[in-house]
């Protein structure tokens, strides 16, 4: 199942020089956005300078204070749009009519798809995550994470009841495997490159999930000792 395609973004200028298009104020700010997420795929967020955002864009270093007051609101903004775009690609494959481990599917294909389009936000929420001290970047991130986490245990749970999974499956567990599969290919395109292999990765990577999930239920287990057989756990995170 192919993962749903994000709107098409408002081309980001690549310098003064380039041809300036009227923009309404709110495409302005989508704009600056989007090239703090393009920088942020080349350099470390600490190194994206308001200077360096304003000539990604092709504005003046002053005209960028006219639609943000200062750089923590920029910030603010790159999050708002994270928690927005991806929210809106995986609320689109939720709502995709199939069974529920297909479903589950087109969302990890989805999510797998924002990752290796737009590569600087793994870098831009790795960074942030890092810091010392709670910010609300860091609650925005927590919260975003959490709601996902809940819909995907409530579609295992699902999966369990359509007979897909078996009955003793850890569905928390479960979903904290399918979010930490889609933050580890984030992790191997940061180090190794190859955005665009990631969505390949990610179809050989769901039989051997499913095959996961699915182990809770299989004969290996049934047939193990009593102190080896799965049980559910509670996992954090």
């Amino acid at each position: 199942m192919s993962s749903a395609a994000p709107a098409r973004p408002v081309p980001v200028s690549r310098g003064p020089a380039a041809t300036r298009v009227r923009l309404s104020g709110a495409e302005r700010r989508r704009e600056i956005v989007l090239a703090v997420v393009e920088l942020a795929r080349d350099a470390g967020p600490e190194g994206i300078t308001t200077q360096a955002i304003a000539e990604r864009v092709g504005v003046t270093h002053g005209a960028l204070f006219r639609h943000f007051p200062d750089k923590d609101a920029i910030w603010a903004a790159v999050f708002d749009w994270v928690r927005q775009t991806l929210g809106e690609i995986i609320d689109a494959a939720f709502a995709v009519g199939s069974t529920p481990m297909r479903t589950l599917e087109g969302v990890f294909l989805a999510h797998v798809g924002f990752v290796a389009r737009y590569p600087g936000v793994t870098r831009i929420l790795y960074h942030e995550l890092q810091r010392p001290g709670p910010s609300s970047a860091q609650s925005r991130v927590r919260t975003m994470v959490g709601g996902y986490r809940q819909r995907l245990c409530a579609a295992m749970a699902a999966a369990r009841e359509a007979g897909e999974l078996p009955a003793s499956l850890d569905e928390e567990a479960a979903a904290v495997l399918l979010i930490g599969t889609v933050q580890g290919l984030a992790v191997q395109s940061t180090l190794f490159g190859g955005e665009g292999g990631m969505l390949e990765a990610a179809r050989r990577l769901w039989p051997l999930l499913l095959d996961g999930f699915r182990g809770a239920g299989s004969s290996s287990s049934r047939g193990a000792p009593a102190s080896r057989r799965p049980g559910r756990t509670t996992v954090s995170g």
